[in-house]
């Protein structure tokens, strides 16, 4: 287990990543096959969002077997299976009760530990950030497993032009242990907020498909991101001009687009990558990441801001400076990589 990290006033105690694991989707979902049903072309999905293919899951995979998938892949990546806390950030929990991370968990062979879920929708990453810092901060645990789960796919209405195209299903986890502020990979101040006053502009009904009122999410979406990335690129000490790597939730290559023109960052330092996954909910910053990194557009030592936004309304933001850590992603088995069935 790794040592206890000592608060001793100069050097605070953080959480600091430490493992990242993803896990996507084994059915690749072309934009021509959602454009026939549509009855639209190919282009007028890509040019809209962004996307031209997103990863899904069949009916027979659980939002349990995605996050299990990631959660070892991010074990893996830490090099280390001790862990004292799993928290899950879903939309799409496998059932109303109970939870989904108790399942996960003890598949990970994670019993007799803290395990429970966080809704927060596509913002679920900071929130369950937030949550990971505070049981670290405080010692309760020294190691924290933090999964992001959607299967938003099977949630969308295929004949809906709002939604039909944006959703990809996928998990992705980190690994976070108990160190200190000043190092790579530690966690800077999380801003969180939500206002319920306009839940109805994305809204998944008992029993019904999402429903989502595209261009009010694509304004808010924008304004609290950019809100949201400002206070915690202070809140860190940091200004716009010292982010190397911008990353925010990847609803649509339009919003992040614009989110990137409003805090005045060049395009090479915001990280788009809806393309090939569509929009994956909680997962999709972690997604971006692992990809930036694996290209080397993201290197040890970048200075990373992330922004996400979801339905709630919610919103939230963190910085971080990005550590010497590597990604294991967990593959589909290549025979599966097969265009679904339509």
């Amino acid at each position: 287990m790794t040592p206890p990290a000592v608060d001793d006033g100069r050097h605070p105690a953080a959480a600091v990543l430490c493992g990242l694991g993803t896990a996507q989707g084994d059915l690749v979902v072309s934009n021509a096959e959602i454009a026939e049903r549509l009855g639209v072309g190919d282009d007028w999905i890509s040019t809209r969002t962004g996307i031209t293919e997103r990863r899904r899951v069949d009916a027979g995979t659980s939002t349990a077997d995605l996050a299990v998938r990631a959660g070892a892949a991010a074990l893996k990546s830490s090099g280390n299976a001790a862990v004292d806390v799993v928290i899950l950030a879903t939309a799409t929990p496998d059932h109303r009760m109970p939870g989904t991370a108790p399942e996960a968990a003890a598949r990970l062979g994670l019993c007799g530990i803290p395990a429970f879920d966080i809704a927060a929708a596509c913002t679920g990453l900071p929130y369950a950030l937030q949550v990971a810092k505070g049981f670290i901060a405080d010692g309760a645990a020294q190691r924290a497993l933090v999964i992001t789960v959607d299967r938003l796919s099977h949630l969308t209405d295929p004949d809906d032009r709002t939604t039909a195209a944006l959703f990809g299903d996928g998990a992705a986890a980190l690994m976070m242990r108990r160190g200190h502020r000043g190092e790579p990979g530690a966690v800077g101040p999380v801003i969180l907020g939500a206002d319920g006053r306009h839940a109805d502009a994305l809204l998944v009904p008992h029993g019904q498909f999402m429903r989502m009122r595209g261009r009010e999410v694509f304004q808010h979406a924008v304004t609290r991101m950019s809100q949201a990335a400002e206070e915690a690129a202070a809140a860190a000490g940091w200004s716009l001009g010292d982010v190397d790597r911008f990353v925010p939730h990847q609803a649509n290559a339009r919003i992040t687009e614009a989110v990137g023109r409003r805090l005045r960052l060049d395009g090479g330092r915001v990280l788009d990558d809806i393309s090939r996954l569509g929009n994956t909910s909680a997962a999709s910053i972690l997604f971006a990441l692992a990809h930036a990194a694996s290209d080397d557009r993201l290197r040890p030592g970048h200075r990373v801001l992330l922004a996400a936004f979801g339905a709630g309304l919610t919103w939230g933001a963190t910085t971080l400076t990005w550590p010497d850590v590597p990604c294991v992603a967990d593959l589909p088995d290549p025979s599966h990589r097969l265009e679904a069935a339509r």
